[in-house]
C-alpha cells in the first residue's frame, strides 16, 4: 500500500507511471488528496479542543486549590461542552480515515522505471534465453497423452474426485513430484534460505497484507463458516510471520522458503493454456521470499533470478527470463521476472517462476518494519519467487525428454527419483 505522505507528496507521479499499467489513477488520487486535506483538518480541530480541555482542567485544579470552587464549577461546564465535541470530531476524523484507508487500498504498487507500458503478456520483454535448441516436432505427445500412456497422472479420477484442474498423480507420476520438491527445497536450504512448514490457510488480515485481498478475492477459494482463505502460493503465510514485526537491521537478509499445496480459483481460465497441467486450481510449489533493506532489494531481486534460472539449468530445460510489463504486472508488484521453459510438444513457452520485488507496498500493508542503527525506524522491501512451481516443470520435463520407448529424467533428479527412465 502506498503511504499518504508519498501519495501528497508525489501524487502526478504516481499518476504517470500507473499509467504503464493502464491503470488510471487520477480520480482516486484527487479523491485521496481531498479527503486528506479533511482529515487533516479534523484532526487540527480535535488537536485544538483536546488542548483547550487540557488547559481548563489545569484552570478547574488551581481553581479548587484556590477555594473559588464555583467559578471551578461554571468553567467545569466549558469542559462538558468540548467532551461532546471532540466526540463528534473523534467520529469525524474516523470516518475520513476510513474513506482515505478504503481509497489508498485500491491503488496498486508504482511500476518501477525500467517497466515498460503494455497491455498483455505478448508485450513482456525477453531478457535472455537459453541457447539450447527448441526442439519441436508434431511427432511428439503431449504431456497429457504421455501422462495417461505411462500412468504418470490420472485427469479423470480428479475430475471424478473433485473437478476439473485438480488431477492424481500415480507412481512414478507421485514419486517424480516428491523428487522435485525434497530438490528445490534441499538447493534452496543450500543457498541460505530457512525452510518453514506453514499452514495451507490464512486469515483475512494475511491475505490483506500481502495484496491478494481485495485485489485477488475472485481467485481466492474462500471457507465463510471460519473467514478463512486457502492459500494460492506459501508467500501468503510466509511472509506474513513477519506481519506487525519490527526488526533489528542485524536481521537481513530474511530469507525463507516453503513447500506447499496452492489452491486458486482461476476464474475465466478456458481453452487449451488450461489443458492437462498448464493450469490448476490445485498444485504444488516451493516458494522462496526474502525481506531486506530497500537500498538491496534490486540487487536482491537479480540474485534471486539467477538462482531460480539455476534451478532450471540443472534439469536441462530450455528457458528465458522475461520482464513483465506494466499491464501483465501484479497488483502488489513493483517489478517482476518470469522464468518460462519451452513445451517442445505444445511448441510454447510454460511460466514456472515469477520472481518479484514489491518494495515497500506489502510491508506498508503489514506494518513490517525494521530499526536502524541510529534506532530510526523504516518500512522494510519484501521479495518473492516460484523456486519451482510443479506441474508446468513436469510438464516440461516429460514432453522434452521423450524418446520411442519411455522418457529421461535428467541426471540431477535421479538421486530423488531413484530411477533414470520412466519406461
Amino acid at each position: 500500500m502506498l503511504q499518504i505522505n508519498f501519495v501528497r507528496e508525489n501524487n502526478q507521479k504516481i499518476i504517470d507511471r500507473l499509467k504503464a499499467r493502464n491503470f488510471d489513477a487520477s480520480g482516486i488520487v484527487e479523491k485521496i488528496i481531498d479527503v486528506d486535506v479533511k482529515r487533516r483538518e479534523a484532526q487540527k480541530n480535535l488537536d485544538n479542543n483536546l488542548a483547550k480541555s487540557n488547559a481548563l482542567a489545569r484552570q478547574i485544579g488551581e481553581l479548587f486549590k484556590s477555594g473559588k470552587k464555583d467559578e471551578a464549577e461554571k468553567v467545569k461546564e466549558q469542559t462538558t461542552q468540548l467532551k461532546q465535541e471532540n466526540k463528534e470530531l473523534q467520529k469525524e476524523l474516523e470516518k475520513y480515515k476510513e474513506e482515505q484507508e478504503t481509497l489508498l487500498i485500491q491503488l496498486p504498487n508504482i511500476p518501477h522505471e525500467a517497466v515498460k507500458p503494455g497491455n498483455t503478456e505478448d508485450d513482456n520483454e525477453i531478457i535472455f534465453q537459453s541457447e539450447t535448441d527448441l526442439k519441436y516436432s508434431k511427432d511428439l505427445l503431449p504431456h497429457w497423452d504421455l501422462a495417461t500412456q505411462y500412468d504418470l497422472v490420472d485427469f479423470e479420477l480428479g475430475n471424478k474426485v473433485t473437478g476439473s484442474g485438480f488431477p492424481v498423480y500415480k507412481g512414478k507420476g507421485a514419486k517424480l513430484q516428491r523428487a522435485l520438491v525434497s530438490f528445490f527445497l534441499d538447493k534452496a536450504i543450500e543457498e541460505g534460505y530457512a525452510e518453514y512448514q506453514i499452514p495451507l490457510v490464512v486469515n483475512e488480515d494475511s491475505a490483506f497484507g500481502t495484496g491478494q485481498l481485495p485485489d485477488k478475492d475472485g481467485q481466492m477459494y474462500h471457507i465463510p463458516l471460519d473467514n478463512l482463505f486457502l492459500i494460492p502460493t506459501s508467500e501468503v503465510p510466509v511472509t506474513n510471520i513477519y506481519r506487525d514485526v519490527i526488526l533489528p537491521e542485524s536481521a537481513f537478509p530474511v530469507k525463507c522458503t516453503a513447500y506447499s499445496t496452492c489452491f486458486r480459483r482461476e476464474a475465466g481460465s478456458y481453452g487449451k493454456d488450461v489443458r492437462g497441467l498448464n493450469r490448476l486450481h490445485q498444485f504444488d510449489k516451493v516458494e522462496i521470499v526474502q525481506i531486506v533493506k530497500p537500498e538491496n532489494s534490486y540487487d536482491v531481486l537479480d540474485e534471486m533470478v539467477n538462482y531460480v534460472t539455476s534451478l532450471v539449468k540443472l534439469l536441462e530445460l530450455p528457458y528465458r527470463i522475461t520482464r513483465l510489463c506494466g499491464g501483465d504486472l501484479g497488483f502488489a508488484a513493483a517489478m517482476t521476472y518470469d522464468i518460462e521453459v519451452f513445451s517442445s510438444a505444445q511448441n510454447k513457452w510454460l511460466e514456472v517462476s515469477s520472481i518479484s520485488n514489491f518494495e515497500a507496498f506489502q510491508a506498508n500493508r503489514m506494518k513490517l518494519r525494521y530499526r536502524d542503527g541510529q534506532g530510526k525506524i523504516h518500512p522494510a522491501h519484501t521479495l518473492n519467487g516460484s523456486a519451482l512451481a510443479l506441474p508446468r516443470i513436469v510438464a516440461a520435463l516429460i514432453e522434452n525428454n521423450q524418446h520411442e520407448n519411455g522418457i529421461n529424467i535428467p541426471g540431477a533428479l535421479v538421486p530423488y527419483t531413484g530411477f533414470d527412465s520412466i519406461l
